[in-house]
């Protein structure tokens, strides 16, 4: 072969080549480009916080084990129902968040302060002006009214407006969903299950 074939056939070889390479990128950018824009791909924001709500609603671990209504419930069953009806929110919500919260102890207190049936932050009884936080009736109302501004706040999503109703609505907002505490991402695990009971108990 003279020396101009031989150029001439290299310069093929490689030009071949060259074609090959581009196809296959081209081919293997499609996919990444879809994911990319789709929101499939890795590089897309909400990711964890997907990740997250999928943890809070298809986790096979449950946080309530054996579960057995409080006999103290009772107690306060109209006046949660009276709540409900004055403030268009689930009564087997409310008792989920009650359960959750204090477990029926209407004088319980916590390590941060709250205060109550419904754990009502001195802020937020001060906001919402309640007399006595001690007091089930002003307790209830004022947490179930609280509950209900949570709710409207995001547009009926149960799930963010619990994990607010535990770590405050600004946190949410940073996470842009369910920030990634395991003491909120528990306690929204909790309500549901004790949500799911009283559903199916029929409140």
């Amino acid at each position: 072969m003279d020396t101009d074939s031989l150029i001439e056939t290299s310069a093929g070889t490689v030009a071949s080549g060259i074609f090959s390479f581009v196809i296959i990128f081209f081919l293997i950018g499609i996919p990444a480009r879809i994911n990319s824009e789709y929101g499939k791909g890795p590089a897309i924001e909400k990711d964890s916080t997907s990740c997250v709500r999928e943890i809070v609603q298809h986790s096979p671990k449950k946080i309530v084990s054996n579960f057995k209504p409080n006999k103290r419930e009772r107690n306060y069953h109209s006046i949660i129902i009276e709540a409900g009806n004055r403030y268009d929110v689930d009564p087997a919500l409310i008792k989920a968040v009650i359960m959750a919260e204090s477990g029926y102890d209407p004088m319980a207190v916590s390590k941060k302060g709250a205060l109550g049936l419904m754990q009502l932050m001195p802020g937020t009884a001060d906001e919402l002006n309640v007399e006595d936080p001690f007091n089930p009736v002003h307790n209830v109302n004022a947490g179930v009214k609280h509950l209900k501004g949570l709710l409207n706040e995001f547009e009926g999503d149960l799930e963010l407006a619990i994990a607010a109703y535990n770590a405050g609505s600004k946190k949410v907002r940073e996470f842009n969903g369910i920030p990634p505490y395991n003491t909120t991402q528990n306690y929204v695990r909790k309500v549901f299950e004790y949500y799911q009971y009283y559903q199916k108990s029929k409140v």
